[in-house]
């Protein structure tokens, strides 16, 4: 999945609007996907950016299993 340049409105808005149903980049559970977009991402994100917001601490939550997740 493709959001373009993360640290842009417009890349943010893509990631917000791909979450809106969604708790993760591409399962259901938490993935090295999820930690390669988190990072990517320019932090803090804007509280108008609800979902990638929810998504983003959730996935900044899991920092010390991150070497762990699947694939």
């Amino acid at each position: 999945m493709g959001f373009g340049d993360l640290k842009s409105p417009a890349g943010l808005q893509l990631l917000d609007d791909y979450l809106v149903d969604k708790c993760s980049i591409e399962q259901y559970m938490p993935s090295k996907a999820d930690v390669a977009v988190s990072e990517a991402v320019s932090s803090p994100l804007l509280a108008n950016l609800c979902h990638a917001l929810r998504w983003y601490s959730h996935i900044t939550s899991y920092e010390k299993e991150k070497a762990s997740l699947q694939e």
